[in-house]
């Protein structure tokens, strides 16, 4: 459930490594009582300008790679706002980091418990932080809080789907492998997520690169949206271009020029609708 949020600090103005054009700040706020950072992208001018959220995966310190730096090179030239949230645990934000949690309960517990426990915190702690970046946001004055999109790769896209459920003020949401690496393993994460989609009430858009972990997850939420009269789509991109960007996420920052030019197309129809 959404936490209570408050700026306490904001870093002096950056660039982007990725585009020197690109304004980027590190900012920290809060997440019940956590300090979390951020990392905000944004376009010249005063706006007010639409804004992505977008979800990491996994990985521990997702800050220090390319990733974000890339995702504001997709969407702040289209004239978007971007912030990306480090949930807890991860790069210098505080928690506990739920891969760690994972392991110990699958040690204490077996991997049934291990599950539960990943959905039991996407669906709670991992969600209160998204959404607390989320309030983060819509507090800026330069961003159109009726054009706010959710978006993220692996666990980022199973936040991006749990963050399309609650809705919360999103108007269109984006996944990207979401859930691939663990679906075939994780019958709790399965049902969770297809349950989710009844509750949808946006445009959501599900991709998967060719090679991906699983193809399920989309071809999975594809049948079920499309059972329940959803607006979404679904795209498995085809087994072009270098191998790595085949794989799960398209490699990452490497491989995101693949959907950008889509995602950004179907955005555009979307948010206009």
């Amino acid at each position: 459930m959404m936490r209570a949020l408050m700026l306490l600090s904001c870093s002096v103005l950056t660039r982007s490594a990725q585009s020197p054009t690109i304004a980027k700040q590190r900012v920290t706020f809060q997440s019940g009582n956590l300090k979390l950072i951020g990392f905000l992208f944004k376009p010249a001018g005063n706006g007010p300008f639409p804004a992505v959220i977008w979800n990491h995966g996994s990985e521990k310190n997702p800050g220090t790679s390319a990733q974000f730096d890339s995702v504001a090179a997709v969407f702040v030239p289209a004239g978007y706002v971007v912030f990306a949230p480090m949930r807890r645990g991860h790069g210098l934000s505080e928690g506990e980091y739920l891969p760690d949690q994972t392991a110990a309960e699958l040690k204490a517990h077996g991997a049934t418990a291990a599950h539960q426990l990943v959905v039991r915190e996407m669906e709670t702690h991992q969600l209160d932080d998204q959404l607390a970046g989320q309030r983060y946001l819509r507090a800026l004055p330069y961003v159109d809080t009726t054009r706010l999109v959710v978006a993220g790769c692996s666990y980022g896209g199973i936040q991006a789907l749990l963050g399309a459920e609650r809705g919360a003020g999103y108007k269109a949401a984006v996944a990207i492998s979401p859930g691939a690496l663990s679906w075939a393993g994780s019958p709790e994460l399965r049902s969770r997520l297809i349950s989710a989609m009844s509750k949808v009430q946006m445009p959501l858009f599900i991709l998967h690169p060719a090679k991906d972990a699983s193809l399920e997850p989309g071809r999975t939420l594809d049948a079920e949206l499309t059972r329940l009269g959803k607006l979404h789509q679904l795209t498995i991109y085809p087994a072009t271009g270098p191998e790595a960007e085949q794989g799960h996420c398209f490699g990452g920052a490497r491989g995101m020029h693949v959907w950008a030019a889509d995602v950004v197309a179907w955005l555009a129809r979307v948010l206009s609708s």
